[in-house]
C-alpha cells in the first residue's frame, strides 16, 4: 500500500510508515495513492463482519502484511458487534457504543494499535501522542494498556470533557499518562502538531499519534459502514442516506472511503453542532474557523478539524462535488429537544447521535432509507441525559469500575515546553 502526503506529494510511503509516523511533512495527512473497488458487494455484505473487514483491509494494506496477519489483526480488534437498531420505519441507528469504552472510537483505537504492533521495529521506542474531545482517550489508552515498549500520553482539555469520559482513561496508570490542558481541544491537538513538527523531539520519544489523523483508525472505521448496510433488507440499500456526528471529520471520511470503494450510499449528512467551520464553508464557500464553543455535544466541539483535507482529496479525485453533500449545524436547545422526542418514540440516545439524527429526520428525502450514528453509550453523558430527561440511566460494568477509582491526570498549562517535559519524563 502506498500512501502520499496531502501536502507534499512527492512524499510516498507504505502502511507501515504511515502507522508509525502518522503525519508526513509539514504535518501532511497521508492518504492512499489507490483505493480498491468491490464489484461484487453484495457477496461482501454477506459474509460475518471479521471476514468482511478483513477482505477490506487486506484489499488497502496489499502484500505488506499477510492477509492472515491481517486477519488475527482484525479478530484481536473487532470483538464486539455493530448493530443496527430501528428508531422510526425507514430510520435505523448504528450502535457503535458496544465495545469496552463504549464508543466509536474503540474500533479505530483497537485496530490501530494492533497495527503498530505489526509493523513496529522490536527495538523501536513509541510514544503515542493524542488529542481528545472525549472518547478518543479512552479508546487508545484501552487499546494500548499494558502494551511492551509503548508510551501513551493523552491531551484533553480540562473540564470539557464529562466525568465518566475522563475516569474512563484517566485511572489507567501503567504506561498510560494523561494531561489535562487549561485550554481547548484544539489547543490540545495544536500541541500534538507542535510535538511532530519537533524533529529532534520526535526522533528522541519515537513519536507517534493515534488521532484519526492515522491512517490505520481511519481505515478500520470503513468497516463498520459496510456491517450497517449489511444489515439492512436489500431493497432499502441504493437509497441510504447517512447522517454522521462531526467534530474531527474522521468518521465521515470514513464513509465516504465506503463509498469510494463500492459501498452502495446515496449521500451523506455532516452534522455538526454550533461549531460549524464545515456547514458554513458548504453554504459560503469561505473557510472561517470561529473560536471553540463548548456544548452538549463536547466531543464534536472542534473548530478546525484535521480530516476536512481528506474529504475535499476524496472529492475531486472522484468526481463528487462538495455541493452533494447534506450539512446543518444543531443548538444544544435544539439537541435537548431531539433527545426528548427520541426518548418519546422508545429510543434512548445521547447529544452526538441526537444531532445526527435531528438533520437526517429534516433532511431525509421521500423514498429513502436513513441510518445516523450512535458513536457513544448514553450513559457516557450521564449527567446531560439524566438532565434533559428527568431519568436515572444505569452505569453500564466498564463506567461504574472507573468511576469508583482516583483521577491520575496531570494538570498542564497550554504551553509546548511542559508538554515536552512530560514526554520526556514518562521515558
Amino acid at each position: 500500500m502506498k500512501l502520499y502526503n496531502l501536502k507534499d506529494h512527492q512524499q510516498q510511503v507504505s502502511f507501515g510508515q504511515a502507522v508509525r509516523q502518522g503525519l508526513g511533512r509539514n504535518q501532511g495527512l497521508f492518504f492512499p495513492a489507490e483505493l480498491p473497488f468491490f464489484e461484487d458487494v453484495d457477496s461482501l455484505l454477506e459474509q460475518d463482519f471479521v471476514t468482511r473487514s478483513t477482505a477490506i483491509l487486506s484489499a488497502f494494506i496489499g502484500d505488506e502484511l499477510a492477509q492472515e496477519t491481517v486477519a488475527q489483526m482484525v479478530g484481536n480488534a473487532f470483538q464486539f458487534p455493530a448493530p443496527i437498531a430501528t428508531v422510526k420505519e425507514g430510520i435505523y441507528a448504528l450502535e457503535l457504543f458496544h465495545g469496552p469504552t463504549l464508543a466509536f472510537k474503540d474500533f479505530g483505537g483497537r485496530f490501530m494499535a494492533q497495527s503498530l504492533a505489526a509493523v513496529s521495529e522490536s527495538d523501536g521506542k513509541i510514544t503515542i501522542l493524542t488529542a481528545t474531545s472525549g472518547d478518543t482517550g479512552a479508546a487508545v489508552a484501552h487499546a494500548f494498556y499494558g502494551m511492551d515498549n509503548i508510551k501513551v500520553v493523552i491531551l484533553y482539555p480540562k473540564g470539557k470533557i464529562s466525568p465518566l469520559q475522563e475516569k474512563l482513561f484517566c485511572t489507567l496508570g501503567k504506561n498510560i499518562t494523561t494531561v489535562a490542558v487549561n485550554g481547548t481541544f484544539d489547543d490540545c491537538q495544536a500541541l500534538v502538531k507542535q510535538a511532530f513538527d519537533d524533529a529532534e523531539l520526535r526522533e528522541e520519544v519515537g513519536l507517534n499519534s493515534a488521532n484519526s489523523i492515522n491512517i490505520s483508525r481511519l481505515m478500520a472505521q470503513i468497516c463498520y459502514y459496510f456491517e450497517a448496510v449489511s444489515q439492512m433488507p436489500k431493497a432499502q440499500r441504493e437509497s441510504l442516506v447517512v447522517s454522521v456526528p462531526s467534530g474531527n471529520f474522521g468518521n465521515l471520511t470514513a464513509g465516504l472511503l465506503a463509498k469510494a470503494i463500492g459501498l452502495p450510499v446515496k449521500r451523506f449528512i455532516a452534522a455538526t453542532n454550533v461549531n460549524d467551520t464545515v456547514p458554513r464553508y458548504l453554504q459560503t464557500g469561505e473557510w472561517s474557523p470561529a473560536p471553540t464553543v463548548a456544548t452538549l455535544s463536547n466531543a464534536m466541539d472542534v473548530s478546525q478539524p484535521n480530516n476536512w483535507p481528506r474529504i475535499e482529496e476524496l472529492c475531486q479525485e472522484k468526481g463528487w462535488g462538495l455541493d452533494t453533500l447534506g450539512y446543518g449545524a444543531v443548538t444544544d436547545e435544539q439537541t435537548a429537544e431531539t433527545l426528548r422526542e427520541m426518548e418519546q418514540d422508545g429510543y434512548l440516545c445521547e447529544p452526538h447521535g441526537a444531532i445526527a439524527y435531528r438533520l437526517l429526520s429534516e433532511q431525509l428525502g421521500e423514498g429513502e432509507t436513513g441510518l445516523f450514528l450512535c458513536t457513544a453509550h448514553p450513559a457516557k453523558f450521564k449527567e446531560v441525559v439524566d438532565d434533559i430527561l428527568g431519568c436515572d440511566i444505569a452505569l453500564p460494568g466498564p463506567l461504574a469500575k472507573h468511576n469508583a477509582l482516583p483521577l491520575l491526570s496531570l494538570e498542564r498549562d497550554n504551553d509546548f515546553d511542559q508538554l515536552k517535559a512530560v514526554l520526556r519524563d514518562v521515558q
